[in-house]
């Protein structure tokens, strides 16, 4: 499901829901349009700009299970669970093109964007780098392989945060995306399974 909400006023609540046909696992919001990734239903695009009445526009069937996505000018990058990593021309939303993959070693669980790269979050095979410098033939250039399970990363200033399941949080200096190296980590109590990183901090699921 996809749910629109509006927290500023509490007495509202839910306003808006979409039922997708699938798992809805990430999402993310460009625009007028929210960009689902769907599990076995693959990539759902929705206009949200009536919140009331969220519509389906298009949808691509990935490969894959689309479990992570990241929206970057016209492309839409896809963490696609076994098949790793899909792109999709969003340059017109209602008529969205698979355009290029990257086949990664492990579960391609979480993806992050940093200028011409991709990291991508790679299950037991660590954070994979990929080039997307041209979306239509992304590579594979190196990878770093974590201590646990990667299953989610963002990229901010000149690191990658990586959600590492049983080994907390693993931060990468990826200022050379083509040698990423350790910089620091924090022993979380429980599995880190999601991240995101605001300012100084770096918030943990």
């Amino acid at each position: 499901f996809l749910q629109c909400e509006l927290p500023v006023d509490p007495e509202r609540g839910l306003v808006g829901r979409f039922d997708t046909p699938g798992n809805a696992k990430d999402v993310v919001v460009s625009g007028e349009y929210a960009f689902l990734a769907d599990d076995f239903s693959g990539l759902q695009i929705i206009r949200i700009n009536d919140s009331n009445n969220p519509r389906l526009v298009s949808s691509v069937d990935t490969p894959g299970d689309a479990v992570g996505i990241v929206v970057s000018g016209n492309y839409a990058y896809v963490a696609d669970w076994s098949f790793g990593l899909q792109v999709v021309d969003i340059s017109d939303p209602a008529i969205p093109k698979l355009v290029g993959s990257c086949h990664t070693p492990g579960i391609a669980n979480g993806i992050a964007i940093f200028g011409n790269h991709a990291f991508v979050a790679d299950g037991p095979s660590g954070i994979q780098v990929i080039d997307i410098s041209n979306p239509s033939t992304p590579s594979l250039i190196c990878s770093y392989d974590t201590e646990g399970d990667a299953i989610d990363v963002f990229a901010f200033g000149n690191y990658a945060y990586v959600a590492d399941g049983m080994f907390g949080l693993q931060i990468l200096d990826i200022r050379n995306p083509a040698a990423p190296k350790l910089a620091g980590s924090y022993d979380t109590p429980g599995l880190a399974q999601a991240i995101a990183v605001k300012g100084i901090y770096a918030y943990l699921a």
